[in-house]
């Protein structure tokens, strides 16, 4: 297996691995074996969510691991549904207990609340105080846009550590991109390999079947999905692609032993549709999206 993920250095200087490991949709059930075999592989990085309902089984298997906790960085996402100051920092009480851990690595909201932005700062709020006590090494967001951050930026004192966004090269959110840039927040890719299957102008098509990045990755004698995640990382984004089988995981991870050449990473960067693959921003609604989100 290639070399260890390099760090990214966040704003606040905690080191974050690159790489890490998905777990969104992943039954709870295939969760435990999904972590133990990509911190066998080597991940040091593993990014859940309260609305997965898995945070309990990602913990167990890194408590399990050779390395322990000590050895992972813990990524988790607050959910809409716990919105709001008080409900936030209880929130951070509920995601810890599941993992059972006492101090998290990277916290972030999940979404905007376009439709009650104030729920959205108070929780934020939260994340500040988290932050300041200990509780929590960085914070962040997640599906942010440019008007959701600037709004975020005016009324409080941390700038974001990261904003994790759908992006892969079909769908690249320039805009949002050079926004985090400017701002010093790193970008981290949700969907990084465009899982979604979308549809590019009348084809039933797959980033995966791109031609463009078949062709780039024969000559590197690599997959399409090891082409995408290593262009990625050569723009500076974090990824996180999922997985729940242990070869994938293992392919996905070794991307550390080739190099894109400026030709072939401006190739794939023409490829973007403009086209979103997840749900629009702006329709997240706790009356669409909210869910209880259950106690530890």
């Amino acid at each position: 297996m290639a070399r260890e993920a390099p760090d990214i250095t966040l704003s606040n200087g905690v080191e974050m691995p690159s790489i890490g490991l998905g777990v969104f949709q992943t039954p709870p059930e295939e969760t435990r074996s999904a972590v133990a075999a990509a911190l066998g592989t080597g991940y040091r990085h593993i990014d859940t969510a309260a609305a997965y309902g898995n945070e309990r089984e990602v913990g167990e298997a890194v408590h399990a691991s050779k390395g322990g906790r000590a050895a992972v960085f813990l990524e988790t996402k607050i959910w809409i549904s716990d919105y709001g100051y008080d409900e936030t920092l209880h929130a951070f009480d509920k995601s810890a207990g599941k993992l059972g851990i006492d101090q998290i690595d990277l916290l972030i909201l999940h979404q905007a609340l376009p439709s009650d932005f104030g729920k959205t700062l108070a929780a934020y709020k939260a994340l500040e105080t988290l932050l300041k006590n200990g509780k929590v090494r960085a914070i962040g967001v997640s599906n942010f846009m440019v008007e959701h951050l600037t709004n975020l930026l005016d009324k409080t004192q941390v700038v974001p550590a990261v904003n994790q966004i759908e992006l892969h090269p079909y769908f690249q959110q320039p805009e949002v991109q050079a926004f985090n840039a400017e701002h010093g927040i790193v970008t981290q890719a949700w969907s990084p390999i465009g899982g979604i299957t979308f549809y590019r102008e009348g084809e039933h098509t797959s980033t995966l079947e791109d031609p463009v990045i078949v062709k780039i990755a024969e000559s590197h004698s690599k997959s399409p999905a090891q082409v995408m995640l290593r262009w990625h990382l050569q723009e500076g984004r974090s990824v996180i692609p999922k997985s729940t089988k242990p070869r994938r995981i293992a392919e996905n991870f070794d991307v550390f032993n080739f190099e894109l050449t400026t030709g072939e990473v401006a190739a794939i960067d023409g490829l973007d549709t403009g086209k979103r693959g997840g749900p629009e921003p702006d329709a997240i609604t706790l009356e669409s999206f909210g869910r209880e989100i259950p106690e530890a």
